[in-house]
């Protein structure tokens, strides 16, 4: 069989929550890759979503400095957690480091009870060490407060009726009255401040932070429907008493992080996708940007741990596709698992997808595993990259023969 190999593959994925960063995903893909295709260029670029891993991919840039300190956590026991800088004043704060889902113990998932303290701690640590634009990535929280545990570690007060400050915890803003922003960080008027979000979450109602991500961090239907209560009580507030430019109640973007977006933006910081805020100069490698990778390569393979209906609506694959359209490279897409309506990816440009299981498996099994299946998966579609190659390059052959007949 004749062989017709790619002369270069980018490999950009996600990672896979639980079981594999993002770097991890892209050396097990590239090892695949080399299986069959020993002697092809390989470009992995890892891609920074804004969630866990994100700063440990910007680390791997030149000229960055790690910064970590003691924070508040999302079930107020303390954390160490990290903030990046980077050159020109610029830093930047992954906001799962303080307030993660996986800071947050199964038996303690309660996602009227969790705060962002400590993710405003980080960004107050910024502001000391002089940093003038400030990013913040928005993804994998275990919190629903709508950023009211930020704020307050920023200086803001959030009163009772009474005049108390209230509680830690997103169900506790049923009872905010007033929000006082007279203590505010003084660097934050003088600083820049980024949200990279998703700008398909919005704060409140049916497709809010409470209906749609609370399930997932342990509130039953009772407590979802008093979380949107609160959230939409305390957007109210922040409306009234802040005056941002911003819906924030339905705003894109507002909903990121459990509503850090609407905490963040009600005192002026600039909600934006978090893919053109993370994938440009911030995250180039030593051999490019990721749309200079994308225009050179041949194949692109990204991947992310579960490919469904929701992937087109913000995910890492989806944005690799969109991206690739402008230059006809095709996409493959490598999932821990495929689920419901996982063919709608077809429609934002990605040519085929493909699970890494090859056996029924439980979840732990996956995820111990995870870096093997991946790099078997990859070895197994590029034999089928391979073998289609081999019949294009038969049937052109054999065109030829004809028309010189």
């Amino acid at each position: 069989m004749t062989v017709y190999m790619p002369e270069r593959i980018l490999v950009a994925p996600s990672g896979f929550k639980e079981s594999l960063s993002a770097i991890e995903v892209a050396d097990a893909i590239a090892a695949g890759v080399r299986r069959v295709y020993p002697g092809v260029h390989v470009d992995t670029y890892p891609v920074p979503d804004g969630g866990e891993g994100t700063l440990e991919i910007l680390a791997t840039r030149a000229e960055t400095i790690p910064h970590s300190l003691e924070v508040t956590g999302p079930v107020g026991r303390s954390v160490t957690a990290t903030w990046l800088e980077l050159p020109n004043h610029t830093g930047v704060i992954e906001m799962a480091s303080a307030a993660g889902l996986r800071l947050v113990p199964h038996d303690q998932r309660d996602p009227g009870a969790t705060t962002t303290f400590g993710v405003g701690q980080l960004i107050a640590d910024a502001l000391d060490h002089g940093m003038r634009h400030i990013i913040v990535g928005c993804g994998d929280s275990g919190t629903s407060d709508g950023g009211a545990g930020a704020l307050q570690a920023l200086g803001v007060r959030i009163l009772d009726a009474r005049g108390a400050e209230i509680p830690a915890g997103g169900a506790a803003l049923i009872d905010a009255a007033a929000v006082d922003t007279s203590g505010l960080h003084p660097a934050w008027k003088c600083a820049k401040v980024q949200l990279a979000c998703n700008m398909h979450n919005v704060f409140t109602g049916p497709r809010g932070v409470a209906a749609v991500f609370g399930p997932q961090k342990g509130a039953s239907p009772e407590q979802v429907s008093l979380l949107d209560a609160a959230l939409t009580n305390f957007a109210r507030l922040l409306t009234e008493h802040c005056s941002p430019t911003v819906d924030l109640y339905t705003g894109p973007g507002t909903g990121a992080s459990g509503g850090l977006g609407a905490g963040l933006a009600a005192l002026g910081a600039q909600l934006e996708n978090r893919f053109d805020v993370l994938l440009g100069s911030v995250s180039a490698g030593p051999t490019g940007s990721l749309d200079e990778l994308i225009a050179q390569a041949d194949l692109i393979i990204t991947a992310e741990g579960a490919i469904d209906f929701q992937t087109p609506h913000g995910k890492v694959p989806a944005e690799i596709a969109r991206r690739a359209q402008t230059t006809g490279v095709p996409v493959l897409a490598l999932a821990g698992s495929l689920g419901k309506g996982a063919p709608s990816v077809h429609d934002v440009g990605i040519s085929a997808i493909a699970s890494i299981m090859n056996v029924p498996m439980d979840f732990e099994q996956a995820v111990k595993n995870g870096g093997t299946l991946l790099a078997d998966a990859t070895e197994r579609t590029m034999r089928l990259v391979q073998l289609g190659s081999a019949i294009n390059g038969r049937s052109a052959r054999k065109a030829l023969r004809l028309q010189a007949v």
